[in-house]
């Protein structure tokens, strides 16, 4: 089965919607404190090459570290994504789109910082907090 050329999302309310192309056929899932405290549990990212956001003006982004912006919808509080500020990209709420309900897990990152309620169960990919930031640096990311 082809993967879509695009997928449509939006927040609790509707007042935000967002046209997700050439989306990731699989989420990433961050289990770091600050996505906890942020999600109620980890976050669920959904990544695509490009994306529309309709109804930007009920966006609020908060610069949540040195290295990265969290927006929510000013309106309902819904999670809309994650902005890695070096680089620009965004992670979007894997949870405001209906199509990525039945995605795979590519890679769940900050695993050593999961909550034991928060465990996810299954074969995949997982990376350790100091892992992630090695990797980040690596490749010439400085989080200082």
């Amino acid at each position: 089965m082809a993967e879509p050329a695009s997928i449509d999302g939006h927040c609790l309310c509707g007042g935000v919607r967002i046209e997700l192309h050439s989306p990731s056929p699989e989420v990433e899932i961050c289990q770091c404190g600050m996505c906890r405290r942020w999600g109620g549990a980890f976050y669920s990212a959904q990544s695509g090459k490009e994306a529309v956001v309709h109804g930007e003006g009920s966006v609020t982004v908060y610069r949540s570290s040195e290295w990265a912006e969290r927006a929510f919808c000013s309106a309902c509080g819904s999670n809309l994504w994650f902005r890695f500020l070096p680089t620009g990209n965004r992670s979007f709420s894997a949870g405001l789109f209906d199509a990525a309900a039945k995605a795979e897990i590519e890679l769940e990152i900050f695993a050593d910082e999961a909550a034991e309620w928060c465990r996810l169960a299954g074969d995949h990919p997982r990376q350790t907090g100091a892992q992630v930031i090695a990797e980040a640096k690596a490749a010439g990311f400085s989080f200082d």
